[in-house]
């Protein structure tokens, strides 16, 4: 395939993802005054409803809830202005709102001053607080500012592999690969995760004070990983479950709150960091947002999962070398 067939492709895959955004977003447009189910949206999408959150917060900038939330109260603002005979509660409705008091709680939040101050000619006086500057199907990643180049080959083994050039030299390298299934021994935990690093070194030292004396501890063989079985953006933080875990033999006995699963065999993308703690949101964006739409693979339904490669107190720069690992199908 030539360069020329290669980009036309990507660019073909990528526009796939867009429509299928661009699809929900017609259709909340027509649909602002009724209920908007996740589970109707990510149908519209044909995306899975665990992976539809992720692909839409990557692509648009902001979450689902988000975009609902702006869009209507930014028709209720616009209709404030443009039908003063129209009443604030009827507005409420009619943009998708399930009472009154909810509209007004959000319309003070938003534009700092109640329906009826903004409809006297607040508005003419209000400058937007938000200035996110989103565009349907346009990646927001930091990182995908950095990308200078990428390409695409085929290794040895028939895996097909991304490269992305970095402005700071680095490099981003995306591999699609068959996986068998392997089992994992794990300590679970509910409740909120993200951004708590001594939480992650707290679980994953029980764990490893459990394995060792039992010799599980083998590395390099040993793989130590986190999966996430909730996706953040849809579950309350207080019921988020994640677990972290070490790959052991599938004869491994295991009792109180060390637990054993199988991870499921298939296709994953293995995309390589090398980040700090603070970025790993820039990085399931990025591959949720950047390398996904121009792949031809889509996400299915197994559990993601975060798969570490190093110890981050022993890199010079305490960065983490990390692999996010998105199980997948084709298009």
């Amino acid at each position: 395939m030539t360069t020329r067939e290669k980009k036309s492709k990507q660019k073909y895959l990528s526009d796939e993802y867009t429509f299928r955004i661009n699809r929900v977003i017609d259709y909340i447009e027509r649909n602002i005054d009724k209920e908007l189910l996740l589970e109707d949206l990510a149908r519209i999408a044909h995306f899975s409803r665990f992976h539809f959150h992720r692909i839409f917060r990557a692509m648009m900038g902001e979450t689902l809830n988000q975009y609902i939330q702006r869009t209507r109260i930014e028709k209720a603002a616009n209709q404030l202005i443009n039908n003063p005979k129209k009443s604030i509660t009827h507005i409420a409705f009619d943009c998708g709102f399930s009472g009154s008091a909810t509209f007004a709680r959000l319309f003070r939040e938003i534009y700092d001053m109640n329906a009826s101050e903004w409809r006297a000619g607040g508005y003419q006086q209000h400058r937007k607080i938000c200035k996110t500057e989103s565009k349907r199907g346009q990646p927001h990643s930091r990182i995908r500012k950095d990308i200078l180049n990428s390409s695409i080959y085929i290794d040895d083994n028939q895996n097909m592999i991304w490269r992305f050039e970095m402005i700071n030299k680095e490099e981003i390298k995306v591999e699609v690969k068959d996986v068998p299934e392997f089992h994992v021994a794990y300590i679970r935990h509910i409740g909120p995760y993200q951004g708590d690093s001594d939480l992650f070194e707290k679980l994953f030292n029980k764990l490893f004070m459990w394995a060792g004396p039992r010799g599980l501890l083998r590395f390099p063989e040993t793989r130590v990983l986190s999966i996430y079985h909730d996706n953040p953006e849809i579950t309350d933080d207080n019921r988020l479950r994640t677990s972290v875990c070490i790959s052991v033999p599938d004869d491994t006995p295991v009792d109180g709150e060390i637990g054993k699963m199988v991870i499921s065999d298939g296709k994953y993308a293995f995309a390589r960091f090398e980040i700090h703690s603070e970025e790993y949101q820039d990085a399931w964006d990025f591959v949720y947002g950047c390398w996904l739409p121009e792949s031809g693979y889509q996400p299915d339904d197994r559990p993601c999962y975060e798969l570490y490669h190093n110890n981050p107190q022993e890199h010079p720069e305490k960065k983490h070398i990390v692999d996010i690992c998105i199980p997948v199908m084709p298009m």
